[in-house]
């Protein structure tokens, strides 16, 4: 018998990861602060929680896909009362981009009450999200991540275990950094490309077939070259938040991270010109500002 699920923030990924749930056969009851949201659930099959702090009795697995650590954190304690329930053998799942150490915090305060966490990251853009096309980095007892399994295989193309709690948190953030720095590379190639007068085309074409080649070349080149930001996959504001998870580890071990550093500048400056809620692929709208300047 499958477990019944709850889940809590609908948003771009959530939603989709929610869908995928409940096309696979999983009983989903779903809570988001936003109406609409909740209404797509309800209209794709979802069960609506009115009233999330009792969710724990009723279901045997609860993920959570929320913007940041103190969102969780506040999730955990307010809206869902888990520090109050506890239940036993109830687990937590938990997608969100987080502070490793934070996240390594929680786990260890939910044991206590009886609830088993599981830091589970997301490699992917909304996009590979609905696609079923997404890679769970996961952190925790690894008899509870067993457990899980079939969920991460529902509603993901890949899940690996790394070891304890904050293992997935601190994954993403390295998966992350690379991603990032690859998109903001393309840029670069790309603007200087443009301005040298190169076919956007025959850079994209010949990039892919080369030994430069990513996926960020897939996923976000023609985007680049079209300036094709909106609706956003992944969000300018949201990486920025990611990078600056980057760099508060970079400086809880001493570790330099200068071409993150510059990243952070560059994402910073366009999310002050009021574009974070464009695709990531906008980074290169960077460079344009540059060369108009």
């Amino acid at each position: 018998m499958k477990p019944a699920i709850g889940f809590v923030g609908l948003g771009l990924m959530g939603s989709g990861m929610a869908r995928n749930l409940l096309q696979t056969g999983f009983h989903v009851t779903g809570y988001d602060l936003d109406p609409k949201k909740i209404a797509a659930f309800a209209a794709y099959g979802g069960k609506i929680s009115d009233d999330p702090g009792s969710m724990a009795a009723h279901v045997d697995v609860i993920i959570l896909s929320l913007p940041n650590s103190n969102v969780v954190n506040d999730v955990v304690e307010k809206t869902l009362r888990l520090r109050e329930t506890n239940r036993e053998n109830l687990i937590l799942i938990d997608t969100t981009t987080a502070d490793p150490g934070m996240s390594k915090s929680l786990a260890e305060q939910l044991q206590e009450t009886g609830t088993t966490m599981l830091d589970a990251t997301i490699s992917g853009t909304s996009k590979m999200c609905a696609e079923k096309n997404i890679t769970f980095m996961v952190g925790g007892n690894k008899t509870s991540f067993e457990e899980c399994e079939p969920i991460f295989t529902a509603m993901g193309a890949q899940t690996f275990y790394l070891g304890p709690n904050g293992s997935g948190a601190l994954m993403k953030l390295i998966v992350n950094l690379v991603l990032g720095l690859n998109r903001m590379v393309l840029a670069e190639g790309l603007s200087l490309g443009k301005k040298a007068g190169v076919d956007s085309e025959q850079m994209l074409n010949v990039i892919k077939n080369s030994a430069a080649y990513s996926k960020a070349v897939d996923m976000k080149g023609l985007k680049m070259t079209t300036a094709d930001f909106l609706p956003a996959e992944g969000k300018l504001a949201f990486h920025l938040k990611d990078v600056r998870l980057m760099l508060d580890l970079s400086r809880q071990l001493n570790f330099p991270l200068p071409l993150c550093c510059l990243h952070a500048q560059a994402l910073t400056s366009l999310v002050a010109k009021g574009r974070g809620e464009w695709d990531n692929a906008a980074i290169v709208s960077f460079y344009d500002d540059l060369v108009q300047s």
